[in-house]
């Protein structure tokens, strides 16, 4: 009894999706992704559209149904568009520039903070305050945000330091006179 997925995955043109036992590779206009799958799952490539069929109705395979379709999903995406992940500096004096390709940071430190970019990731910053992070591996570009962040993490007392552009600081009120 096996399941076909719920949702297919839509290739679109001058994307092209290769499927071997265990691995998915996806290239396309901005590159090229390879990665691991399980080999339980059934990957059926068809019509433009990619589809993930699970073995079992087990708990454990329909948790791998949903991580491969993801998956793929969003290797798909980033090979066509790319991700961004864009981040806030507050606080006064606090400011971002770039050094060639690395991010200069001045957060209150003694010493500015140098961040080199990993393979495939792109930072951008359009204003002082703000900071793009572009690639086309989603993972990747959230890890390389968050690592920024956590150079300087949103202290709750004055909302000073690097945030998650929407990204809500809870407050406190601190200590009275």
């Amino acid at each position: 009894m096996s399941r076909i997925g719920k949702r297919p995955i839509e290739v679109p043109a001058g994307v092209i999706v290769s499927v071997d036992p265990g691995r998915v590779t996806v290239s396309g206009p901005k590159g090229e992704l390879r990665q691991q799958v399980p080999t339980r799952m059934q990957i059926a490539q068809e019509d433009g559209t990619v589809t993930v069929t699970r073995p079992t109705e087990r708990g454990d395979d329909r948790a791998l149904h949903g991580l491969t379709r993801t998956l793929i999903a969003n290797m798909v995406e980033g090979v066509t568009n790319g991700f961004e992940k864009r981040l806030e500096i507050q606080g006064v004096g606090y400011r971002a520039a770039l050094s060639g390709s690395n991010l200069e940071l001045q957060v209150g430190y003694s010493h500015s903070v140098r961040i080199t970019p990993r393979e495939g990731i792109s930072f951008e910053v359009p204003i002082p305050t703000q900071i793009v992070v572009r690639g086309i591996d989603k993972q990747i570009v959230g890890q390389t945000a968050a690592e920024i962040r956590k150079v300087r993490p949103p202290e709750p007392y004055k909302g000073k330091g690097i945030r998650y552009e929407g990204e809500h600081v809870r407050r406190k009120v601190g200590k009275r006179a």
